[in-house]
């Protein structure tokens, strides 16, 4: 069988996050990758230049002609844009019956600026994350999500169980965006409404982070559409990115991408 995915995100052009990394994500996890474009943007590894968003109908359109014909076996989002395109796909996955929806709540860029209006923000918590099969915020988007400053793991778990609240079924929270001085480790939380998992790698120190998030749900999604449970698929995914980020490919005069073949070419692992 040819086990399917499908991302709904934005373009980036100069291929290191977005719909870029998701297909190669899921090229290197032998999943078949489909897109549906929320946005075309002008960026490269210096920033974002310029974002073009796609209509709420253009983006149904695409949906409508992917599930019509090849059917995902699981689905992730990412830069959604606004309120309107959050509604119309949590709309349209709850009446396609997409039970694996991973939502990466891409908010908030790498350097701080808010991607989502508070109309978006209220959308994805009310509209999206009560269908999502998984959820996989960084920190500053759980803090943004849940009102809590996160300070620590415990930080994690209890807004892992407040985003647990809010209907997903999965809560991951990244640990990545803490800080070096308080803590050599990154740790990611899982949350299945019954039991705290933890997932611990060495901090790696890099400017070449560009796409991770993207990355890593995309082989949450990836495994998931293989059939793989949500712990076997999350460990996957943190060993993926470890390497990823560990053998960056060093390209660009700013954050450049990260190593999407390193984890399966075994790069020096």
């Amino acid at each position: 069988m040819v086990y399917k995915a499908l991302t709904i995100a934005g373009s980036d052009s100069g291929g290191g996050a977005g719909i870029q990394a998701d297909l190669k994500t899921f090229q290197e996890c032998h999943v078949y990758g489909m897109s549906a474009v929320t946005a075309v943007t002008a960026q490269n590894t210096k920033g974002v230049q310029g974002v073009f968003p796609s209509s709420a109908s253009e983006v149904l359109e695409q949906l409508t002609s992917i599930n019509e014909d090849l059917p995902p076996e699981a689905v992730k989002t990412g830069m959604l844009v606004n309120d309107e395109i959050i509604a119309s796909v949590a709309d349209f996955a709850s009446s396609s019956g997409w039970e694996k929806l991973i939502v990466d709540p891409v908010m908030i860029a790498k350097g701080g600026a808010s991607l989502l209006g508070e109309k978006s923000i209220e959308a994805l918590i009310n509209r999206l994350i009560p269908v999502a099969y998984v959820i996989t915020p960084n920190i500053p988007e759980a803090e943004a999500l849940t009102g809590r400053e996160i300070r620590d793991v415990g930080d994690c778990r209890k807004a892992a169980e407040d985003l647990y609240g809010m209907g997903a079924k999965h809560v991951i929270i990244k640990g990545g965006h803490q800080s070096q001085s308080q803590s050599s480790y990154a740790t990611d939380i899982l949350y299945d409404g019954k039991e705290f998992f933890e997932f611990t790698s060495p901090r790696i120190s890099t400017p070449h982070t560009h796409g991770t998030g993207c990355t890593f749900s995309a082989v949450i999604t990836a495994e998931l559409a293989k059939g793989n449970p949500v712990f076997d698929s999350v460990h996957t995914a943190k060993g993926f990115i470890t390497a990823a980020i560990s053998h960056s490919l060093g390209i660009g005069n700013g954050h450049g991408p990260t190593n999407h073949w390193a984890y399966h070419e075994g790069v020096n692992l």
